[in-house]
């Protein structure tokens, strides 16, 4: 093997791509930069709005640091995080087909936002068993066109990545969305079978603490092609 020929190969490679990572993961946080003031926005503007009516009603926007940012509605709490590291889309994704990827395959590697939606006492009294659900998650490349992948509305309404590009007006709309889903997506009672053995420790904590595990859909199934739940 030529020794030259196979360091120059492996110096462009890592150039090119490292150059290209780096260039998706700096606008991703950028992007998470204008989400986190779209949070506080949004629920300052809910908070004023809702004072007036009952003040049990909390709207909380908290920022957890480079990588995380929550906002509190109500008895929900959803958590915005953004991922350390760049993705490419997977082969057999029919994005790989499109004209916008295909002449520029660079185009498929982006930076990535998941959103979960938990319950807020979940945190408030630290029940580290509970369960919450990613709704959705925020894909963005480094030109700035992005897609949704997420239950109902999220799904669909932000799925043209081919054309579409993110900025705050759409970070808006996105955040909407999953305070919509979230306020609909309603804590069930679960299933009896599945509650009438509890242990000795479990009833300790709940007296303690109101440590029983609990999730919103605690015996059910929460599948990523079903938009019932």
């Amino acid at each position: 093997m030529n020794y030259k020929k196979n360091q120059d190969l492996l110096f462009n490679l890592i150039k090119d791509k490292s150059v290209l990572k780096q260039d998706v993961f700096s606008n991703i946080i950028l992007n998470f930069k204008v989400l986190k003031g779209v949070l506080k926005e949004i629920g300052d503007d809910l908070n004023d709005k809702l004072s007036d009516i009952d003040e049990r009603i909390i709207i909380e926007y908290k920022d957890s640091g480079e990588f995380e940012a929550q906002l509190r509605v109500s008895g929900d709490l959803l958590v915005f995080q953004m991922h350390s590291n760049v993705f490419k889309f997977d082969p057999e994704n029919s994005l790989w087909k499109t004209s916008y990827i295909s002449e520029n395959t660079n185009r498929g590697y982006c930076g990535l936002i998941n959103i979960y939606n938990f319950l807020n006492d979940s945190f408030k009294y630290n029940r580290s068993n509970d369960l919450g659900y990613l709704i959705g998650r925020l894909f963005i490349n480094h030109e700035n066109h992005f897609m949704v992948q997420g239950k109902r509305q999220l799904g669909f309404l932000y799925n043209d990545f081919i054309n579409a590009t993110v900025d705050k007006d759409k970070l808006k709309s996105i955040v909407q969305s999953a305070i919509l889903y979230s306020l609909d997506f309603d804590l069930l009672v679960p299933s009896y079978d599945l509650v009438n053995k509890v242990s000795v420790n479990e009833v300790k904590q709940v007296g303690d603490h109101h440590k029983l595990r609990t999730a919103k859909r605690l015996g059910f199934v929460f599948e990523s092609n079903n938009d019932e739940i």
